[in-house]
């Protein structure tokens, strides 16, 4: 196998762990957030801190893959990259929102349970 052909692969296989990751959050994201609907809101953060943990692992692949540009090691374009890119943005602005919103409604009830005592 020519090294070209050895670099795509291993960037497929960076890929595909981001993309794994980042799935594994986004998972975790919608069930902290039904969690917050029934107003479970402990296992919501712990949902959330779980989350974090796979965006953290999908972000340093990236961050190892882009940095070897920086170095100046010629990069190899791949769609598949570029989708593991997005989805892992896409997953870090969703559980940026869930997590203002577990919050929110957690102090929303906490002010409602306070007025009915």
């Amino acid at each position: 196998m020519v090294d070209r052909e050895k670099e795509q692969e291993a960037l497929n296989l960076v890929s595909m762990q981001m993309i794994l990751h980042a799935g594994d959050a986004r998972n975790d994201v919608m069930e902290a957030l039904k969690c917050c609907e029934k107003e479970d809101y402990d296992r919501a953060e712990d949902l959330l801190e779980k989350a974090n943990k796979d965006i953290v692992a999908s972000h340093k692949l990236q961050t190892e893959t882009v940095q070897k540009e920086a170095r100046g090691e010629e990069p190899i374009f791949s769609l598949l990259f570029a989708h593991a890119q997005d989805t892992l943005m896409t997953v870090k602005s969703e559980y940026e929102i869930a997590k203002r919103l577990v919050r929110v409604f957690r102090r929303l009830d906490e002010k409602i349970d306070g007025m009915q005592a």
